[in-house]
C-alpha cells in the first residue's frame, strides 16, 4: 500500500539526495521554509525547551510597540472547532524594555530573527522600527498592520492609500533589511492592499493574519471573549488563506518579484506544500504550535521527502506551480 508520500511512484527516488529547502526572502536567506507566526512564541527562547529552534527558517517575535501595552482584559483566548480565537490586544513590554530585556536573548537565537512591529500612528511605527532595525541580530522587520483585536493598526491594513504612505515612511528606517508587511484578510480584495504595500516599498508580504470572529456562551448569553470579537486562526481558515495567497501571487507578487510568506492553518507538510504551490516561498506556523511545538521540524522533513519523491531538487522549483484550468 502506498504511503501519502508516494506522490509519484514512477520517479526513481534516492533518499540520500539532498533537497534544497532554503528560501530567499528578499535577500534574507533561510535554511528552512518554516517560520513562527508573530505572537505565538513570545520574544525569543520561550519554546527552546520544547523544540529545536535551530531547525526553524526564522523566528518572528510577538508584536513590539513604542510604548508598553497591557492588552485586552481576559478572557483572551477561546478554542473553537478547527481553530482558535484570540484577542490579546498586542500586549507587550514596549520598545525600551524590549531593547534592554529581550535583545540579549535574541542574540543567542540559533536561527534568523524577524521583529514584528505595530503602532498607533505613522510616527509610532517609524520610531519603533528605527529602534530595532539597527540591531545586528535582527535580520528583518515584519510590519503588523492587520491585527483585528485593536482599532489603530487595522486602519492602515484595510486602507490602501494609508498603507502605502505608512510603508513609504517606515521603509526609510530599514534601508538594508527586508521589510515584510503582514496583510489583513478582512478586506474586499486583498490583492489591492498587496499592490499598495509593494508600491510603498514592501520587500515581502506575509498573509494572512487572523479573521475577525466571535464565539458565544449560550448559557451566559454573552461573548466568550471579553473583547467580544477576536482573531480566528487554525485549520478552519486554511482554504480561505490559500485562495488569498494564490490571488496575491498571480495578480501582484509574481510579476513584482516579491516573495510571500503563507500562513493560516498550516499544520502538516501537506498544508505547507499547498501554500507553496499557491505561490508562497515560505510558510509560518502559529496555532499548531500550541498543540505540538515540533510542528515546524516535522513539516520540513515531510516537505523534503515530498520533493524527493516528486523529483524536485529544491522547494523553490515548486513555488507558484499550481496549474489553474484555462
Amino acid at each position: 500500500m502506498m504511503s501519502q508520500l508516494d506522490v509519484n511512484p514512477s520517479v526513481d527516488v534516492n533518499p540520500s539526495v539532498d533537497v534544497d529547502l532554503s528560501v530567499d526572502l528578499a535577500g534574507l536567506r533561510l535554511g528552512m521554509p518554516t517560520m513562527t507566526c508573530s505572537g505565538t512564541c513570545g520574544y525569543a527562547l520561550e519554546y527552546a525547551e520544547f523544540t529545536d529552534l535551530s531547525k526553524l527558517g526564522a523566528f518572528v517575535t510577538k508584536s513590539i510597540t513604542l510604548h508598553e501595552r497591557p492588552g485586552n482584559q481576559p478572557q483572551r483566548i477561546v478554542e473553537t472547532r478547527a481553530g482558535m480565537l484570540n484577542a490579546i490586544g498586542l500586549a507587550n513590554v514596549g520598545l525600551a524594555r524590549f531593547l534592554d530585556e529581550k535583545v540579549p536573548l535574541l542574540e543567542t537565537m540559533p536561527c534568523p530573527v524577524i521583529v514584528n512591529v505595530a503602532g498607533h500612528s505613522v510616527d509610532d511605527y517609524v520610531k519603533t522600527t528605527a529602534g530595532v532595525a539597527g540591531i545586528a541580530c535582527v535580520r528583518g522587520i515584519e510590519l503588523n498592520v492587520s491585527c483585528p483585536n485593536v482599532s489603530d493598526g487595522l486602519t492602515f491594513g484595510t486602507n490602501p492609500k494609508l498603507l502605502k504612505e505608512l510603508i513609504r515612511e517606515v521603509k526609510g528606517s530599514v534601508p538594508d533589511k527586508p521589510l515584510i508587511v503582514k496583510l489583513s484578510p478582512n478586506v474586499e480584495d486583498i490583492s489591492v492592499t498587496a499592490e499598495a504595500a509593494i508600491a510603498g516599498g514592501a520587500n515581502a508580504l506575509s498573509l494572512v493574519n487572523t479573521f475577525t470572529a466571535m464565539s458565544i456562551d449560550i448559557y451566559k448569553r454573552k461573548p466568550r471573549l471579553a473583547n467580544v470579537t477576536g482573531g480566528l486562526s487554525g485549520p478552519a481558515i486554511k482554504p480561505i488563506a490559500l485562495a488569498m495567497v494564490n490571488r496575491v501571487y498571480r495578480r501582484v507578487a509574481r510579476d513584482a518579484g516579491v516573495p510571500l510568506v503563507g500562513m493560516g492553518g498550516v499544520q502538516t507538510w501537506q498544508d505547507a506544500i499547498e501554500f507553496v504551490l499557491a505561490g508562497a516561498s515560505a510558510v509560518a506556523i502559529g496555532t499548531a504550535l500550541f498543540i505540538d511545538p515540533s510542528t515546524p521540524e516535522r513539516i520540513s522533513e515531510g516537505v523534503a521527502e515530498y520533493c524527493r519523491k516528486s523529483g524536485s531538487k529544491s522547494l523553490a522549483e515548486l513555488v507558484g506551480k499550481l496549474e489553474i484550468p484555462g
